[in-house]
């Protein structure tokens, strides 16, 4: 016989997402390993939403207590028909091992498959990430507030009225009010009760007592039970948010080089990169930076459709982005992420200069700065930026072949600290 356990115990309305929350860190390895699969498969553009995982039923068995081996039993069950007390019955051939099998009935069983919210997808998704060089820049313009409580006020409307504080201030008046009048009344009772028990209650100091008493509770009587003065009101404070705000640069070759399937690999590491700032950041700004042989900020419509011809040259891209930086985004009050995407190729003489800019104006300036290389091929600019990898922690390139490889991409660039990817 097996024994189960039920918790029955009262709660709230929402008792099942503590009972989710349970269940989703006690089976966490296996919902990340089910999320990572479901990514794979996953359109960027819809990377964002809910999942259903399915996870194998022998995976959330559950612990029963049950009988241990060994012990005397001795009995016949309801509907048998076979067997009477004290027959021997045969081992069963093969063992006592039972596992599920399909059945011609429609029987059996089957994993365990429940949705992953949006919230949650995400959560899992980037758990394991960081970002490098994560600091809160507070926002000097446009400060947010909250109402916080700021105790109690005499004045208010009624739905502010804090029925228990007035009430236990009405209760302090009155016995602050009465505590004088009722000790009186108990002495002048005491000497009433003993005149009483000496004559039949017509003396005059009886009716004296007696006129007092009344007085008295008249008296007490007056003190009003609800005064004004007692009413309390819940007082409410605006409080200024700390906030902060990012500036994400998204710069890309669009040269004759820089076919469409090398703009979709850009376009999606730009939107992973987005989602990922959108965890940490209240406010996120986008700024597209398109280049060929001269740069324009443009829309991001034009910045993924658009085709140009001709050559590249990459400065042309770095000095706009570090004209934006200083008109519109300084470095004291934005937190900057630049993502550049290139193939690679650019003019021998410009990807010097490149490294330079980089090195010299734009890197200081800026909290990460990733290059990813959407072609295999090693080129100058590649060689040339390789050489900023050992004096610039807060600076990151790889390479990306094909769709596969962004997720991998992505996650090695933000990966925490010490954590293997």
């Amino acid at each position: 016989m097996a024994l189960q356990i039920i918790d029955r115990r009262l709660a709230g309305k929402n008792k099942s997402v503590g009972n989710r929350e349970r269940f989703v860190r006690r089976y966490k390895e296996q919902i990340a390993e089910a999320v990572r699969r479901a990514v794979s498969q996953r359109d960027i553009r819809h990377i964002e939403g809910a999942e259903n995982i399915t996870i194998p039923k022998k995976d959330i068995s559950e612990p029963v207590f049950h009988h241990g081996q060994g012990g005397v039993r001795d009995a016949v069950h309801p509907g048998n028909t076979d067997h009477l007390r004290g027959d021997r019955i045969k081992r069963p051939q093969g063992g006592q091992g039972k596992g599920s099998q399909a059945s011609d009935s429609g029987e059996g069983e089957d994993d365990f498959t429940f949705t992953l919210s949006k919230e949650e997808f995400m959560q899992i998704f980037f758990e394991d990430l960081e970002l490098p060089h994560l600091l809160r820049t507070h926002i000097g313009d446009n400060p947010q507030f909250r109402n916080a409580r700021a105790g109690y006020s005499q004045d208010g409307t009624p739905n502010n009225l804090a029925v228990v504080r007035t009430m236990r201030g009405a209760l302090g008046r009155r016995i602050a009010l009465t505590k004088s009048p009722h000790r009186e009344l108990e002495a002048l009772q005491a000497q009433l009760d003993g005149l009483l028990a000496q004559d039949d209650g017509t003396s005059e100091a009886v009716a004296e007592l007696q006129q007092r008493i009344r007085a008295l509770q008249e008296r007490i009587g007056r003190v009003a039970f609800l005064d004004p003065i007692d009413l309390r009101f819940r007082a409410r404070t605006k409080v200024p948010i700390p906030n902060s705000q990012a500036v994400m640069f998204c710069v890309m070759d669009v040269s004759g080089s820089m076919d469409e399937a090398r703009k979709e690999l850009a376009k999606r590491f730009f939107i992973l990169l987005y989602l990922f700032l959108t965890r940490h950041y209240e406010r996120i700004d986008i700024v597209f930076i398109r280049h060929h042989t001269q740069a324009a900020e443009v829309s991001e419509e034009q910045f993924f459709h658009s085709t140009e011809s001709g050559g590249t040259v990459v400065s042309s891209a770095l000095v706009l982005l570090q004209d934006i930086i200083r008109a519109r985004y300084p470095a004291a009050d934005w937190n900057i992420y630049v993502a550049q995407a290139s193939d690679g190729d650019n003019f021998t003489n410009d990807s010097g200069a490149c490294s330079k800019l980089l090195s010299g104006s734009i890197l200081p300036l800026v909290r990460y700065f990733a290059y990813v290389q959407v072609a295999d091929e090693e080129q100058n600019l590649w060689q040339e930026y390789e050489q900023l990898l050992d004096n610039h922690d807060n600076f990151a390139m790889r390479k990306v072949a094909e769709p596969a490889d962004i997720y991998p991409v992505f996650r090695d660039l933000f990966k925490k600290a010490g954590a293997v990817v």
